[in-house]
């Protein structure tokens, strides 16, 4: 990194860069250059702080009297260049990486494998980064380029929490021409808050006429009053005026026009009408994208080094920027050029589009590609490049694409065979199940009704086919769950017959499977498990055979998980080790992943606690799989469960112990992670909290609940009532857990909850409460103690858990309101219910909670509850239910 910085300065001594603080960049040629060292000095203290804004009108310089400054600053630099399509989370977020790696590779590798921080969960993932990779005896200063463009939501969120989080080596500059919309109110109140304006900004009168000297321009003092009245120190009226003067006849006066109104009148006249047709032409064309990378020009261009010379001469208002690698045209002069878009063919207009998504999809910028593909009308690269996306996609990015095909000219319907069942896939992304099933069936019934009146069927047709019959598999298998139909094989080896008369060519492997929390989606009757599977069974070769080797190994990894949640062990681990092999014959990065997620459960119970280690070691190696794209979630999950069952929940990843503000995955592949994060509560004995996420989690999931997930929760919230000493809330839930489990005899979960389902067994068994014979409370005891045993064993063979941290004897002092929403936070209340109760906001708890944790130097709510109970800020959290129990 320190070699990559000198080069940056040595760049810029070699270049001869103007440091007149406009418009003006890069010097070129015998230019001249006007140095402002006042603004300098403002900058050099400005950036101190850990925020700076710089907000101004448009030309006054805002950009380049940052760019100047920092390329003579020791810092390394990233320099993020904004754009309206930065309001869509993923195309920022692509720009983000991009604009990273160029500064920072290692960084941006981290970076590749996630997507847009939308959640709390995905932010303290992000920002571990700048953790690991800095070095905290280094300047880093972020550069976030015209922020007034920014809308949405959702990255505005992400700007706030980046630029405010407390490094004290990091600076974040804001350059916008209005006022950010983000809440900057604690560090201006904090005075780690800088600000520029346009008074800071604006030329003195004698640093416009020093310009005017530099230029060659000579003019008497009254002429300068006159220009510096109409400009009011505009740096860029006063360079129009500039050009203005030098290029008038001789003897001709100051005209006072180089107002804002007549900008684009004096680019017409001072800069258009000196270039040649050919040059005002590509310009035109690149008013028409964001990327200007050297590369993409040329092709632009045709390969004319002629055109791209000419443009570099123009100077004043292009320069190249070799932070980002890019060109950059001044916003106005861009907008000048936008204006003029109509004198461009749909033809040109076209084939610059297509050779910018070429471009992109060649950088890996996937939501440009497809962005660009759309304005060129080529529906075929666009679905192209959707294929190249993973099966189960986010739901923003489900919306996107399906506003996308909304907006598309209905004929692609008809044109592009799998138009259509793409479509659908969005529907079944965004679980819109029975409408993507009824667009299904209109466009089998309307193929097949032309076959049945004796037209034979082309291999369009037939593909068309194959992806309507797999769609409707898939939308078998997700709704299988409630609607307990199995049938969804037949679709698939209708898919299949249907790829296989089509002409259907094996390309690279489909690496991500729609996998979620289980395998297994059936209902609890006997045997039911069973016929998922015999279905999954038949399944898993047609889908495999006609999508590159998608889901292979799963119908494995389904028996694997049914006998292990039966007690048979030695056949779960047979079959798990299939699943795994055939999982990387056909690279199923995520059936990979849970197959070692099984065998280290696995480990454990059968007491081979030798294995352990080479499995930890496979599921880290699996971080290096860039096109694992769920990989760090997944790692974190597996991982995470582990180390809590050894009693290491300090080892947990920081997202894990926040509070559940909603999943990074597809709803119909998401759910384990929250069970996760009870059993951490748990295990920190913060029950409520625990209780509350089990809550939740069946609130949200519903219908959705997994059998295997159902009977997890009930067995988990069983223990935490025990804890709590509501015996008769912890034997319901036992009931109730038995209930489902007892059919198909899965006891599992009641085995892996150890020493603590023994003891809640024990009372049950001691007090006789429960419907549960006797003989199978004595065995789920029994195998809890046993599971007990082997899980001592292996927490043995790693480090003692880490001392809990208490506040001790620091003093910490709480403001009324901030003690009411801790004493809330005790009792496992949400935020919405602790602003109700306290009459506030909920965005204020969020607050209040923030502050409290940073006073008590606490993670998380338990964190938080815990230090204030050991310093005797808040009594201890007893928990137990008024309701006549007692142990």
């Amino acid at each position: 990194m320190s070699e990559q910085r000198e080069d940056l300065r040595s760049d810029a001594a070699r270049s001869e860069f103007q440091l007149f603080h406009s418009n003006v960049s890069f010097g070129q040629g015998n230019q001249v250059y006007l140095e402002r060292p006042q603004i300098d000095r403002l900058l050099e203290k400005a950036v101190g702080n850990p925020l700076v804004t710089v907000v101004a009108g448009a030309g006054y310089g805002k950009t380049h009297s940052v760019y100047s400054f920092l390329r003579r600053y020791s810092a390394y630099i990233t320099w993020i260049q904004l754009s309206e399509r930065d309001n869509n989370g993923e195309r920022f977020w692509e720009n983000f990486i991009t604009t990273v790696r160029v500064v920072n590779p290692e960084a941006a590798a981290g970076l590749a494998g996630t997507r847009f921080p939308e959640t709390e969960r995905q932010f303290e993932r992000y920002i571990a980064v700048p953790s690991e990779k800095t070095n905290p005896g280094k300047k880093y200063i972020f550069v976030y380029d015209d922020f007034h463009l920014i809308q949405n939501k959702a990255v505005l969120k992400f700007l706030e929490r980046s630029v405010t989080s407390p490094f004290p080596n990091i600076t974040s500059i804001l350059i916008s021409r209005s006022d950010p919309s983000i809440n900057l109110m604690s560090f201006l109140s904090k005075r780690l808050l800088a600000q520029i304006t346009e008074d800071e900004l604006r030329f003195s009168r004698e640093e416009m006429d020093a310009y005017f000297r530099i230029q060659n321009i000579f003019i008497s003092p009254q002429v300068s009053s006159r220009i510096y009245r109409d400009t009011e120190g505009w740096a860029f009226a006063i360079h129009l005026a500039g050009l203005s003067l030098k290029n008038a006849p001789a003897g001709m006066e100051y005209v006072p026009h180089a107002m804002r109104s007549n900008i684009f009148k004096l680019i017409e006249q001072e800069i258009i009408a000196g270039i040649s047709v050919s040059l005002r032409k590509f310009l035109i064309k690149l008013s028409l994208i964001d990327h200007l990378a050297p590369e993409l020009l040329r092709e632009i261009a045709n390969d004319s080094p002629g055109l791209i010379a000419e443009m570099e001469a123009i100077g004043s208002f292009i320069q190249f920027d070799t932070y980002i690698h890019t060109y950059r045209i001044h916003h106005l002069f861009m907008e000048y050029l936008s204006g003029k878009q109509d004198e461009l063919s749909e033809e040109e207009k076209q084939d610059v589009w297509t050779k910018t998504a070429v471009w992109c999809a060649e950088n890996n910028q996937k939501m440009d590609t497809i962005n660009y593909y759309e304005k060129a009308g080529n529906y075929v690269k666009l679905i192209d490049i959707i294929y190249t996306l993973p099966l189960m996609l986010p739901n923003s990015i489900a919306r996107m694409l399906l506003e996308i095909f909304n907006r598309a000219p209905p004929r692609i319907y008809d044109e592009i065979a799998p138009a259509a069942f793409t479509y659908t896939r969005f529907l079944i992304c965004l679980e819109m199940f029975d409408k993507a099933t009824d667009e299904l069936w209109k466009i089998i019934n309307k193929l097949e009704l032309k076959h049945s009146g004796g037209l034979p069927l082309s291999p369009a047709a037939h593909r068309t086919l194959a992806g309507c019959y797999r769609n409707l598999g898939f939308v078998g298998i997700f709704t299988s769950l409630y609607t307990r139909d199995y049938g969804f094989t037949a679709y698939f080896e209708k898919a299949l017959d249907h790829a296989l008369q089509s002409g259907y060519q094996p390309g690279p492997p489909v690496s991500v499977s729609p996998l979620s929390s289980y395998v297994i989606r059936s209902g609890d009757e006997k045997g039911e498990p069973e016929r998922y599977l015999a279905a999954l069974e038949k399944s898993v070769p047609c889908i495999s055979a006609s999508m590159n080797g998608a889901a292979w190994g799963m119908d494995d990894l389904g028996w694997g998980e049914l006998a292990m949640f039966k007690g048979d062990f030695a056949s779960a681990e047979s079959r798990v080790r299939e699943s795994l092999r055939k999982a990387r014959e056909k690279e199923q990065y995520e059936i990979e992943n849970r197959a070692l997620f099984y065998l280290l459960r696995l480990a454990i119970l059968r007491g081979n606690t030798e294995e352990i280690p080479e499995f930890l070691k496979k599921l880290d190696s699996q971080l290096e799989l860039t096109f694992f794209l769920n990989r760090f979630i997944y790692h974190d999950i597996v991982t995470g469960w582990f180390y809590i069952q050894i009693g290491r929940p300090d080892k947990l990843a920081p997202w894990l112990k926040e509070d559940y503000e909603g999943s990074d995955l597809n709803s119909v592949n998401s759910g384990l992670e929250i069970v996760i994060k009870a059993k951490y509560y748990y295990t920190e004995k913060y029950y409520p909290a625990a209780l509350a996420a089990l809550e939740y989690r069946e609130k949200k999931y519903g219908i959705w609940a997994f059998l295997m997930g159902k009977i997890v929760m009930l067995t988990l919230e069983s223990v935490c009532h025990y804890q709590l000493r509501d015996k008769k809330e912890a034997y319901r839930a036992l009931e109730e857990a038995y209930t489902l489990a007892e059919p198909n005899g899965l006891y599992l979960p009641f085995t892996e909850l150890g020493k603590d389902m023994r003891a809640l067994a024990s009372a049950a068994l001691r007090d006789n409460a429960t419907v549960i014979p006797r003989d199978r409370l004595e065995k789920i005891r029994n195998n809890a103690s046993a599971y007990a045993k082997k899980l001592f064993a292996v927490t043995e063979q790693y480090n003692p858990p880490a001392p809990k941290r208490t506040a001790g004897s620091i003093a910490v002092s709480l403001s009324p309101r901030e003690s009411d929403v801790l004493t809330g936070l005790s009792q496992g209340l949400t935020r919405e219910e602790i602003a109700q109760a306290s009459n506030i906001s909920p965005n204020t708890v969020k607050s209040v909670i923030r502050n409290i944790y940073n006073k008590l130097g606490a993670l998380n709510r338990a964190d938080a509850v815990r230090i204030a109970t050991a310093s005797g800020l808040l009594a201890e959290v007893k928990g137990s239910v008024d309701n006549g129990t007692t142990e």
